[in-house]
């Protein structure tokens, strides 16, 4: 599934009164931020503005991208410390039951 797909999916399930998961809501949020910049973009390529301001406009939509999937890089890490730390208490109990 595209990011988009997984965007509208979330806005849906969001729009339904669905409870997302933190990481679903940050997801959501990102899409947001990316049709937002997405329709600013188009709204001033409407509006036929100069070829200088439709680059700026290209570029804050990279930067909100960027900045969106740094976030969840961030969010994805931390869930995997998580994991690692999840996993290492599991493998802790499983030593103890096989000793006992």
């Amino acid at each position: 599934m595209t990011p988009d797909q997984v965007g509208m999916k979330l806005h849906d399930r969001s729009t339904r009164g669905e409870v997302l998961t933190l990481a679903e809501q940050e997801q959501l949020e990102e899409w947001y931020t990316l049709q937002d910049a997405q329709e600013r973009y188009v709204l001033q390529a409407e509006e036929s503005v100069s070829d200088l301001s439709q680059l700026r406009l290209q570029v804050d939509a990279a930067l909100a991208q960027i900045t969106a999937l740094s976030q969840r890089i961030q969010t994805v890490t931390s869930e995997n410390d998580a994991l690692r730390r999840e996993i290492v208490a599991l493998q802790q109990q499983l030593i103890a039951v096989q000793s006992a």
